[in-house]
């Protein structure tokens, strides 16, 4: 039996779409009943991409999407197999399309609003979805196709992260999403690398998190050793909002006592400048000229090394 939150609102449609028409029900949003048609369209495979993708476009302005999404039978079903019929084409030799990696992402849209919403993420994470995403985050290919579906994967992991939740860092840290996230940032696009780069600094904000990368030697330095050859990059190809991930999570490394003595010895060099920037070099001092906050965390962090 199907729940929507709302019966009422879904009139009646047969199995070839040609019952009643649906009226604006009085008091709801205008086109309200035409989402749930949508929703329901996702249970059909002639009608599926076009629900994927006209429900990708709206959901943003549709608060309840969430719970419609998950509540509504059949649907989070039908969006795990968007996902895993794609499986086969990321293996080598890769045969992944430009419209097939467009279906799968808005498929990880509608995933990514049900991570966002506070009633879906519990059961989210319980359900152990994020883990269909690894392989997409798994991927090397440098072509159009797999930038996206790294790159909305990784909106969805983002978007679980974005808010504190102890029940989220747990569960990620449980998994693979570090080294697959530093693969990333070593390799991927500059926005990839900022969503990836973002993610663990939200897990080394969490002291669960920082406690976990700490807790070796291996970890710490895998961790510390991809932050510097990000900012080797960072001196070619200057990035603002890179710069600012890679900065605060060297300054929350630095607040392990054990990191805070490795670092001493690995910050890299071109880092360790006054606080008139005049040392450093020309585009990373250009980019903390424009970024006050970015400014003050490296100054603490050299502070925090005793550096300054």
């Amino acid at each position: 039996m199907e729940y929507f939150p709302n019966p009422s609102l879904l009139g009646q449609r047969g199995m070839a779409g040609t019952g009643p028409s649906v009226g604006v029900t009085p008091g709801r949003p205008p086109g309200a009943e035409e989402v749930y048609l949508l929703v329901q369209d996702l249970r059909i495979n002639e009608r599926r991409e076009h629900a994927l993708l006209e429900l990708s476009k709206r959901r943003e302005s549709l608060t309840d999407l969430a719970p419609i999404l998950w509540h509504s039978f059949g649907t989070i079903v039908a969006l795990i197999q968007e996902i895993v019929c794609i499986y086969p084409q990321l293996s080598p030799p890769p045969t992944l399309t430009a419209p097939a990696s467009n279906r799968v992402c808005n498929s990880l849209a509608l995933l990514q609003c049900v991570a966002s919403h506070p009633e879906t993420r519990p059961l989210f994470l319980k359900a152990h979805i994020p883990l269909l995403l690894y392989p997409f985050l798994n991927t090397v290919s440098k072509d159009r196709p797999f930038e996206y579906l790294r790159l909305t994967s990784l909106g969805v992991i983002g978007a679980l992260v974005k808010v504190d939740d102890a029940d989220v860092i747990n569960f990620l840290l449980q998994t693979e999403i570090i080294p697959l996230c530093l693969r990333i940032m070593e390799t991927g696009s500059e926005l990839s690398k900022t969503v990836a780069t973002f993610i663990v600094q939200k897990l080394l904000l969490d002291d669960m998190g920082l406690t976990y990368i700490c807790a070796t030697a291996e970890r710490f330095y895998a961790v510390s050793s991809v932050l510097a050859k990000m900012v080797t990059t960072l001196q070619q190809t200057p990035s603002i909002r890179l710069l600012k991930h890679v900065i605060r999570c060297y300054l929350r490394l630095s607040d392990n006592p054990r990191a805070r003595e490795a670092l001493r010895q690995c910050l890299p060099e071109c880092l360790q400048a006054d606080p008139t920037l005049q040392c450093l070099p020309e585009p990373i001092a250009n980019c903390l000229r424009e970024d006050s906050a970015t400014k003050r965390w490296l100054s603490q962090l050299l502070q925090n090394l005793n550096l300054r």
